[in-house]
């Protein structure tokens, strides 16, 4: 299999990436810097009332949070590799042309 040492690598990172971003993130007191400026500036939070993704904050409603960042990520893989596999296709016609 071609690539088979970085699909390696995608796979372990995603496996280790609640560690950091759900785990790590709770015991340090981790916000996100945007959201600390917002409330910085008295900003409201929309987040609720404006939900445009089913994923917030990498998370799956029915899953732990842990298990959420994962499946996010592979469906994030998921789709950057299907948009590199359709700009590859693209690029090939392109070039037959």
């Amino acid at each position: 299999m071609r690539f088979k040492r970085a699909w390696v690598t995608i796979f372990v990172l995603l496996l280790v990436s609640p560690l950091f971003g759900v785990i790590l993130a709770d015991i340090v007191g981790y916000h996100e810097p945007l959201d600390v400026a917002a409330e910085l500036l008295g900003k409201k939070d929309l987040t609720e009332e404006v939900n445009w993704t089913p994923f917030l904050d990498y998370t799956i409603p029915w899953l732990p949070a842990e298990i959420g960042y994962i499946v996010s990520g592979f469906i994030g893989v998921a789709v950057i590799t299907f948009i590199g596999f359709l700009a590859k296709k693209a690029s090939a016609r392109a070039k037959a042309s």
